[in-house]
C-alpha cells in the first residue's frame, strides 16, 4: 500500500497530496471489518474540471495544467536566486527543535523514541523531523530498529488486547503514528531532495515496512477487539468520531441520484462483510495476497522512478533565436539558465544558446508561445510518449499493476479492482460512470464549437495550418485566441503574480475568513533545502494552533514534479505532550513554479496562483481541525470523493475582486491590475469549457474502464482502450502513437487508480459551497466572515469524525445542489 497524496488534479499540476499514510488507512481496513452490506448508489456532483493538456487551449482563469506533465524545472535554480524571493531568508543550522508543550509534538511524551540510534535522526525524539540532517545511510538502520520496535508492541498489545478505546485505539494509534512520521519524513525526502543511494534505501526496506502494515491489518486479535466494542453495550455512548473509527467512516454513506437540478439524497446501507486488508484470507490466499502487496508496491515506485528519469532526460539545444521566436522573455531566461546548468557558461536570454525540456514551464512556454511548428511537434510527441520505450518503459509495468490488482480484488471477492477502490469512496462504479456520462454528454457540443472556432480564427489569421490542426497546434492558437477575443496575454500578466505578494494576498483572506494570523517561524523548524519556509498559524487571541511548511520551487535534479499538500504530523489527543493539549498538526506544501530568474521575485502565471490557494485549501483542513481522534483528524478519514472540497472551494477566490486585487500588483511598478484587465479575466473563466473538461473527462474514464472491465492480456492494450475512450472525450482524437498511460503517475503512481473522477465528484460540493458566500453577498464583508466562520466550524473543524454529506449539510443547510457548478463553467444550458 502507498501514500494517498492530495492535492491538485493531474489535470492541473501532477500529483497530490497524503490524504493519510498507508499504516492509518491499514487500519482503516481493519475497522471496516465491522460492517457490513456495501453501498451501490451514491451521490455524484457535475463539474466538468477547467483542466489543462497539451493538445487543449490553456484558459488563464480555469484550466490547470496537463495531468500528466512534470511541473519540475531542468536545473536547479537556487545558486541564481535573490533576496527577492520569499524563500531566501537566512536560516541557523538546526538538527532538533522543541517548542512548548502546547506545540506540536512528533511522540507522545510517554513512550519517547529512545532507542539506542548511533545519532541516527530517524530514532530521537524531536518535534519536528530533522530534514536537514536525514541521509540515505539513516533509512536501514533506522527503519529496521523502528520496525523492530513497534512490532514488540503490537505483539505485546495482541497478548493484552481489550475492547476499550484506551486498551486498543490508543495504543494502536501510538504505533501507528510512530511509523507515520518516521517513513513520511523519509518518503517526504524522496520527493523533494532525491538521490540514488536514498531511492536503493528506500527500495531495499519498502518489504519490510509493508510486511509489518500487512501483520497490523491482519491481526485477528485486533479485528476481533474492535468486533467486540461495536457489538458492546457502551455502543450507543460513542461520540460520532469513535463510531466511524470503529465503523470505518461507513454508516452514512449517502446515496444521491441525479435530478435535472437537484440531488436526491438516501441512506446507504453498511459496508459489506469484505476485509480489504486481507484479514479473511486463510493460509495460500493471505500468502497471495501480501506478495501482490509488496509487488505493487515495487512497481508503482518503479513507474514514478521512470517517469521521472525520462522527463529529465529530453533536451533540446537550440542555437539559433529564430528557431524559438515567440518564446516570451521569462521562458527565454529559464532556457538559458538551463544552459549554463549544462556547462554552456555563456549562455544569455537574448543571444542564447538555449535548452529546451519537458518540464512544465519549458513545455508549456513552448507549446503556448513557440512560432516554430517543427518544435513544437518536436516537443509535444517527446511528452506524451514519456516513459513508454527502452529502458524506461512503462507499459509492461502497467500490465502487471493492473493483473496484480485484478487478482488481489478476486482474492477479496470483487469483481473488479474498481469495486475495491469505491469501498472507501462514497461513490460505486455505476454512480461514477453516470456523472462521467452526464458531463460528457453536457462538454460535447461546446467542445466540438471550441474546435470549429479555433479552425475559423486560424483561417482569419492567414495560417496554413488552418485546416491541418494538430495537437501541437491547439495549444498554441488557443492561446492567440484568448488574446484576440478577451486581449489577455499571459506573459504580460506574470509581473503582476509575484510570490511574496500572492502569498500575502492568501493569508489576508485566510485571516477575514477564519480569523487565523499566518506568520512565518524561518528557523523554529529544520528544512531540506533554502528556499523552503516554514510558518505558525495562530488563532485570534496568538496561540498557535498549526504549523506548515511551504516550498515553492522546482528543482530538477533531486524534486518530483507537481503540486501536493502532505501530513506531517496530525492533530491528536492521545499523542499529546503534555497529556492535556492535543498535539498541533503540522503540514507540509509542495509546488513546483517558476522561480526567480536573475534579481526578479518569482513571477507566476494565474495557473500556479489557483495552485497555491488549491493546495492551501487542503492544508486548513488538516491545520484547523478540531477534531481530537487522531484517525480521523483533519484530512484523515475523509472519503477520498470528499476530500478535494476545501481544495477546489478556496480556488474561487482567485476570481473575487477584493482578493485578485489585493495580491495583483506588479513586482515594480506597485501598479494594481488594471481594472478593465481585471473584467476581461472574468469573461475569460469559461474560455474553452467543453474541451477542457473533455480532456478531463478522458482520463477519467480511462481510468474506470481499465480497472472495471479492462481484461490484462486480452486482445485489448492499454493503448487500445485509451483510443477507444478518446473516441467518445475528445473531438481531436489522439496521435497512433500517443502513449501517455506510461506517465500516467496519478492512477499507476499514486492514489487515484479507479479514483480520478474524484476530482469531479468534490466539485459540485466546493461550487455550492462558494455559492454560499455568493448568496450573501461578496462584497459584505460581515455576512462572507459568518458565513466563513461556519465553513471553518463544519468543512474544516469536523474532519472525518462525520461523514462528508452531514457536514455539508450543516454548513449548507440544505443537500448539494450541481447547479453552482454548472453555472461557474458556463455549462448549464448545455446540461438542461
Amino acid at each position: 500500500m502507498k501514500y494517498r497524496r492530495i492535492g491538485s488534479p493531474p489535470s492541473r499540476i501532477l500529483y497530490g497530496s497524503t490524504t493519510t499514510s498507508s499504516l492509518i488507512l491499514t487500519l482503516l481496513l481493519i475497522l471496516m471489518a465491522t460492517r457490513f452490506s456495501l453501498s451501490r448508489s451514491a451521490h455524484f456532483c457535475l463539474r466538468p474540471t477547467s483542466s489543462f493538456s497539451p493538445s487543449s487551449t490553456k484558459n488563464l482563469l480555469q484550466c490547470r495544467s496537463c495531468p500528466l506533465w512534470s511541473s519540475s524545472f531542468s536545473l536547479c535554480l537556487h545558486t541564481f536566486r535573490k533576496s527577492t524571493s520569499p524563500g531566501n531568508r537566512p536560516r541557523k543550522s538546526i538538527t532538533v527543535r522543541s517548542f512548548s508543550p502546547s506545540s506540536a509534538s512528533i511522540s507522545d511524551h510517554p513512550s519517547k523514541m529512545s532507542m539506542a540510534s548511533d545519532d541516527n535522526p530517524l530514532l530521537k525524539d524531536f518535534d519536528f523531523p530533522p530534514f536537514d540532517v536525514i541521509e540515505a545511510k539513516h533509512v536501514r538502520p533506522g527503519i529496521r530498529a523502528l520496525l523492530k520496535k513497534i512490532d514488540e508492541e503490537l505483539s505485546a498489545l495482541e497478548m493484552t488486547v481489550e475492547p476499550t478505546w484506551p486498551k486498543l485505539v490508543e495504543p494502536l494509534e501510538k504505533i501507528i503514528d510512530r511509523l507515520t512520521v518516521v517513513w513520511g519524513a523519509v518518503n517526504h525526502l524522496k520527493s523533494v531532495k532525491d538521490n540514488p543511494e536514498l531511492r536503493s534505501a528506500l527500495e531495499e526496506v519498502q518489504p519490510e515496512k509493508v510486511a509489518f502494515q500487512l501483520k497490523l491489518g491482519q491481526s485477528k486479535p485486533i479485528y476481533n477487539a474492535f468486533k467486540a466494542i461495536r457489538e458492546s453495550p457502551e455502543w450507543d455512548s460513542l461520540n460520532d468520531a469513535r463510531k466511524r473509527i470503529v465503523e470505518c467512516l461507513s454508516s452514512a454513506l449517502p446515496a444521491i441520484k441525479w435530478s435535472s437540478h437537484t440531488l436526491l439524497l438516501a441512506r446507504a446501507a453498511q459496508i459489506k462483510e469484505a476485509v480489504l486488508s486481507g484479514i479473511a484470507l486463510e493460509d495460500d490466499k493471505r500468502e497471495q495476497f501480501n506478495k501482490i502487496e509488496q509487488d505493487l508496491a515495487k512497481l508503482s515506485q518503479k513507474f514514478e522512478e521512470n517517469v521521472l528519469d525520462s522527463t529529465k532526460k529530453f533536451e533540446k539545444l537550440i542555437t539559433d533565436k529564430k528557431d524559438i521566436e515567440g518564446l516570451p522573455a521569462t521562458s527565454l531566461g529559464l532556457a538559458a539558465q538551463t544552459a549554463v546548468s549544462k556547462g554552456h557558461e555563456n549562455a544569455t536570454a537574448e543571444d542564447g544558446p538555449w535548452i529546451i525540456t519537458l518540464d512544465a514551464p519549458s513545455y508549456m512556454s513552448v507549446m503556448q508561445h513557440a512560432k516554430n511548428r517543427t518544435l513544437r511537434e518536436e516537443v509535444y510527441r517527446a511528452y506524451i510518449n514519456r516513459a513508454s520505450s527502452g529502458d524506461l518503459d512503462n507499459t509492461e509495468i502497467i500490465n502487471q499493476i493492473l493483473k496484480l490488482r485484478l487478482e488481489k480484488a478476486k482474492l477479496l471477492g470483487y469483481n473488479n479492482y474498481a469495486e475495491v477502490s469505491m469501498a472507501m469512496k462514497m461513490a460505486t462504479v455505476g454512480k461514477a460512470e453516470e456523472l462521467l456520462e452526464k458531463l460528457r454528454s453536457a462538454s460535447w457540443d461546446p467542445a466540438v464549437k471550441d474546435l470549429e472556432d479555433l479552425k475559423d480564427f486560424c483561417k482569419s489569421q492567414g495560417s496554413p495550418e488552418a485546416d491541418d490542426l494538430n495537437h501541437w497546434d491547439i495549444t498554441f492558437w488557443s492561446e492567440r485566441l484568448r488574446e484576440s477575443k478577451y486581449e489577455l496575454n499571459e506573459e504580460e500578466l506574470r509581473p503582476y503574480f509575484s510570490l511574496p505578494r500572492v502569498m500575502d494576498g492568501l493569508f489576508n483572506l485566510v485571516k477575514m475568513l477564519f480569523d487565523i494570523n499566518v506568520e512565518p517561524v524561518d528557523g523554529l523548524a529544520p528544512v531540506w533545502n533554502n528556499d523552503v519556509r516554514f510558518y505558525r498559524v495562530n488563532d485570534s487571541s496568538g496561540s498557535p494552533i498549526a504549523y506548515f511548511y511551504f516550498d515553492p520551487y522546482s528543482r530538477p535534479s533531486e524534486k518530483r514534479g507537481g503540486a501536493w499538500m502532505d501530513e506531517v504530523v496530525s492533530r491528536s489527543r492521545v499523542l499529546s505532550r503534555d497529556g492535556s493539549n492535543a498535539r498541533l498538526p503540522v503540514a507540509h506544501m509542495v509546488c513546483n513554479q517558476m522561480p526567480p530568474v536573475g534579481d526578479k521575485p518569482s513571477l507566476m502565471t494565474f495557473r500556479e496562483v489557483e495552485t497555491v490557494f488549491h493546495e492551501f485549501g487542503h492544508a486548513l483542513q488538516h491545520m484547523l481541525t478540531k477534531q481530537d481522534e487522531g484517525l480521523v483528524a483533519g484530512i484523515r478519514g475523509v472519503e477520498w470523493d470528499a476530500v478535494e472540497l476545501p481544495s477546489q472551494f478556496m480556488e474561487n477566490w482567485c476570481y473575487h475582486r477584493d482578493t485578485l486585487m489585493g495580491i495583483a500588483k506588479h513586482h515594480e511598478t506597485g501598479e494594481t491590475l488594471p481594472e478593465g484587465i481585471y473584467k476581461k479575466l472574468l469573461a475569460a473563466k469559461t474560455f474553452r469549457a467543453g474541451t477542457l473538461s473533455l480532456r478531463q473527462l478522458r482520463f477519467a474514464t480511462v481510468d474506470l474502464e481499465l480497472h472495471a472491465k479492462y481484461v490484462p492480456g486480452g486482445s485489448e492494450s492499454i493503448y487500445c482502450v485509451d483510443r477507444r475512450v478518446s473516441k467518445k472525450t475528445q473531438v481531436l482524437p489522439p496521435l497512433p502513437d500517443d502513449k501517455f498511460l506510461a506517465s500516467f503517475s496519478h492512477i499507476f503512481a499514486g492514489g487515484y487508480a479507479a479514483g480520478y473522477y474524484s476530482y469531479k465528484w468534490a466539485e459540485v460540493l466546493s461550487a455550492d459551497a462558494f455559492s454560499a458566500f455568493e448568496d450573501v453577498g461578496l462584497e459584505n464583508e460581515k455576512a462572507v466572515k459568518e458565513t466563513g466562520q461556519r465553513f471553518r466550524e463544519t468543512v474544516l473543524a469536523l474532519g472525518g469524525g462525520k461523514a462528508p454529506l452531514e457536514v455539508f449539510v450543516q454548513f449548507r443547510g440544505r443537500e448539494p445542489s450541481p447547479e453552482p457548478l454548472l453555472r461557474h463553467n458556463g455549462l448549464l444550458t448545455s446540461s438542461a
